[in-house]
């Protein structure tokens, strides 16, 4: 039986990755493990920095695994394996964060919070806030996490992608707008030997829109990497 290791994205449950789970061992008989992030999906106090995610998956996912990391999570394993490239036998990166982009929402935020400064004595308004500057997952996370959040944004910045030399498939839905389709287009070209798959009705979250779409993409990559 295949093992297939996933990170997931920003989230603090992986309920919605649950039927997705089910199709991929029921009907594909892969073996899944769907690996809790610390500090989302299983609590830590620190602040974490993008080289201790790095050293975390390479401690829980073993050499010459397969392994498919989500937004957040294919950050982490690009960062993992632009320093190991050998780590993996096949890399998934699905809607995956990574390309850094000058924000000019990021720079009109800030320039906004100073404006509005008064905001930070009202939780409603500051929520509404963060709401209209799209900064939803800084507004929900703990104190520490709203840190490892900036952490991972800033890193983005001096990961060299084409350092990557790991057979990698990229899988991206054309409807994501949280990292829109260019940013995969990007990492395609920066990634040497990746492939390129775009799929017309998947959001960011397709495991919620698609998760039998996505089960299926998944398994073809897969059976592909034999």
């Amino acid at each position: 039986m295949k093992k297939l290791y996933i990170i997931h994205g920003w989230t603090y449950t992986t309920e919605h990755w649950n039927r997705t789970l089910e199709i991929l061992r029921k009907e594909y008989k892969i073996d899944v493990e769907m690996l809790n992030v610390p500090g989302l999906t299983t609590g830590s106090k620190k602040v974490w920095t993008i080289e201790e995610y790095a050293n975390w998956a390479d401690k829980n996912i073993p050499n010459g695994a397969i392994a498919l990391g989500h937004s957040n999570g294919g950050r982490i394993l690009l960062n993992l394996c632009s320093k190991k490239p050998e780590k993996l036998s096949l890399m998934i990166l699905l809607s995956s964060a990574g390309v850094y982009e000058e924000s000019k929402k990021r720079e009109i935020s800030r320039k906004v919070s100073k404006i509005f400064a008064p905001l930070k004595k009202s939780a409603l308004l500051r929520k509404i806030f963060h709401k209209l500057v799209g900064a939803s997952d800084y507004d929900h996370a703990p104190e520490n996490m709203k840190k490892t959040l900036s952490n991972m944004l800033s890193s983005d910045k001096k990961l060299e992608i084409s350092n990557v030399k790991t057979k990698t498939a990229i899988l991206w839905g054309e409807k994501d707008t949280i990292t829109p389709l260019r940013q995969g287009e990007k990492m395609h070209e920066l990634i040497q030997g990746s492939t390129l798959t775009i799929y017309k009705n998947w959001t960011h979250a397709p495991y919620i829109v698609d998760p039998a779409g996505l089960a299926r993409a998944i398994n073809k990559v897969m059976e592909g990497a034999d």
